[in-house]
């Protein structure tokens, strides 16, 4: 087997005295794969990425790429790798060639080797028709693989890539899935944080959920789904009728919860159509009527709720509720 490309050991790091953004971090994986971080916002992944690309010191633990420490050699560590982060890092004045050119000089790269890696990356990502174009006239799906090409421009053997479909378009977000499968047949590594679910199943060969701080489960994406045991009965039942449904379906399963992003009530099936026939019995005794129910395979999703007790949505939502409070509360003392 290859020695890590990535190792990170107890890594932990805190904001001011209350917020532990990292708490006690460990994982490891392999070069030549696509290594997902699985999260809603808030939940440690961008911070991750910023000490593993140097741009933040971990108050303790141990971090390395490429077998450098990130922490005691930084500039070595740095031309290892690239980044592009969750907004697109591109001058909106310069043309797409231009960025990416700038980008290669700073690397070092001759004016004459710059622009032709910049030729080379920007037909790569299909770009090559709008090169000569002003970056502020491209759409959000082109501005991000523009972003990707200039972190290629160094060839990292591992890039990083956070959260990099959030807010394009489908058929961009497509186009990006394919750069990125092409990109580890070539032999890069890259390590993927994103908050969809069907995204990490798509493309990561090994998975890591992380959620307030922690790592809570690692593997495989059959590996994790695994976990649940064999299949997951989903249902949808009135309103009303919820808090009944939930108490009833206890006496099926222990593992019966509510996930509000779907307004639906999902438990695992171990014994597959056995267990939706005694789903639909209990609810029959109860009274109450399913508008719908499913027997399906074990999602992504359906691991996240099952490690965490909520939806990876919901999860968001409620990392975003604070931040939204906190921000009324500001507004309201400058109206004060």
């Amino acid at each position: 087997m290859n020695s890590p490309i990535v190792r990170v050991a107890n890594v932990v790091k805190t904001f001011g005295d209350t917020v532990r953004a990292l708490d006690d971090v460990s994982l490891e994986f392999e070069p030549g794969i696509v290594y997902g971080l699985l999260g809603p916002n808030g939940a440690g992944k961008t911070t991750l990425i910023r000490v593993l690309t140097t741009l933040l010191r971990a108050d303790s633990g141990y971090a390395e790429v490429a077998g450098v420490d990130v922490r005691n050699d930084p500039v070595a560590a740095r031309t290892h790798i690239g980044l592009a982060g969750q907004f697109a890092a591109v001058d909106d004045y310069l043309t797409g060639r231009e960025n990416v050119e700038m980008v290669g000089r700073l690397y070092n790269l001759s004016a004459a080797e710059s622009r032709r890696r910049a030729d080379d990356l920007l037909q790569r990502i299909h770009l090559d028709d709008a090169a000569d174009r002003t970056v502020r006239t491209y759409s959000g799906g082109m501005r991000r693989r523009l972003d990707l090409a200039a972190s290629l421009v160094g060839r990292p053997q591992v890039l990083f890539l956070d959260e990099p479909t959030t807010g394009i378009d489908p058929q961009s977000r497509l186009d990006l899935w394919e750069l990125i499968r092409e990109l580890i047949a070539a032999g890069t590594t890259v390590l993927l944080t994103t908050q969809y679910l069907d995204e990490a199943d798509q493309l990561a060969n090994r998975i890591a959920v992380i959620d307030r701080g922690k790592l809570i489960a690692e593997g495989t994406g059959d590996e994790l789904k695994a976990r649940l045991g064999g299949s997951v009965i989903e249902l949808h039942v009135a309103d009303d009728d919820r808090g009944r449904a939930l108490e009833a379906l206890a006496a099926v399963s222990s593992e019966a919860t509510f996930e509000a992003s779907h307004a639906s009530i999902r438990l695992p099936a171990a014994d597959g159509s056995q267990t939706l026939l005694a789903v639909v019995r209990r609810l029959d005794e109860t009274g109450i009527a399913a508008q719908d129910i499913a027997l399906h395979k074990p999602t992504l999703d359906d691991v996240f709720l099952t490690l965490t007790g909520r939806g990876a949505a919901e999860a968001e939502a409620e990392r975003a509720s604070p931040r939204k409070a906190k921000r009324g509360r500001r507004q309201e003392g400058s109206a004060a």
